[in-house]
């Protein structure tokens, strides 16, 4: 598309687009055919696009909720429709009739604009899983830098730092971290998201997506100070600040680093 294309070049993200007529389902639709994609769920055929589908694809089920609900023999959106509004109601409460409505493709939540952001994140879904540590590794610096440039762009440092993987069964692991001081720092948002990485990828376990995020938000001029004990964020702060005006006065590929240029040729 056009747009996307155009997005792609301005911006220096990659876009995937997502189409249909509530949140959830444009969500999901946006998730189809990462990285670049573009897909569309219609009204006409939402019922049967989500009725094979994972209880865990929808919003706000994660393993722990995606588990609960296997063990009672629901384990597709379909189940969920065919048990019914007030068997669901009966076993899990307002979240049950929540999960019947959305099994039935409603989501009346509203889209804002103009609402209060609450993280900055970026992520990839790979053409190919990967389990190389190091490779994932390269590609978690070019997703810190994207959200370190979006942080900056917007005035904005954060304090939680989110792991997001996916992993070759389509299992979602989601891992964070909470500093001491807000940052918005590729660096320092690369520190704590390797050592989250750490944690899971032992270099046998394959990935399809890896992403990084920022939240718990507070303004960027606050950020970064270090301490008697640190003096080494306040000379990052000062070396990524300079980047980011060579890059806005030059391009993007104006400034790069050895890390993000050996992700780029593998």
């Amino acid at each position: 598309m056009k747009l996307q294309s155009q997005i792609e070049a301005e911006i220096g993200i990659t876009v995937s687009i997502g189409l249909s007529f509530n949140k959830f389902l444009a969500k999901m639709a946006s998730d189809l055919d990462k990285p670049r994609g573009f897909s569309v769920i219609g009204r006409e055929d939402a019922l049967a696009f989500l009725a094979p589908r994972s209880v865990g694809a929808l919003p706000g089920v994660g393993p722990v909720a995606a588990r609960a609900l296997e063990d009672r023999n629901l384990r597709t959106i379909g189940d969920l429709r065919a048990a019914g509004a007030d068997k669901l109601a009966a076993q899990f409460g307002d979240w049950g009739r929540r999960l019947y409505e959305l099994s039935n493709a409603r989501d009346f939540r509203r889209v804002d604009p103009e609402g209060e952001r609450k993280s900055i994140s970026a992520e990839t879904t790979f053409n190919e899983d990967i389990a190389d540590i190091e490779a994932l590794e390269d590609i978690l610096w070019i997703l810190c830098e994207k959200v370190a440039t979006r942080a900056r762009a917007v005035d904005t440092a954060g304090r939680t730092v989110t792991l997001k993987l996916r992993d070759q069964r389509f299992r979602i692991v989601t891992r964070r971290r909470t500093l001491s001081e807000a940052t918005l720092l590729a660096a320092r948002l690369f520190e704590h998201g390797r050592a989250l990485l750490a944690g899971e990828a032992d270099g046998r376990k394959h990935y399809r997506l890896i992403g990084i995020g920022l939240s718990d938000f507070s303004a960027a001029e606050d950020a970064d100070k270090g301490d008697l004990l640190d003096d080494k964020t306040p000379k990052r702060a000062a070396a990524e600040a300079a980047m980011a005006k060579a890059r806005a006065r030059f391009g993007r590929g104006a400034v790069k680093t050895g890390r993000g240029l050996r992700a780029e040729e593998d």
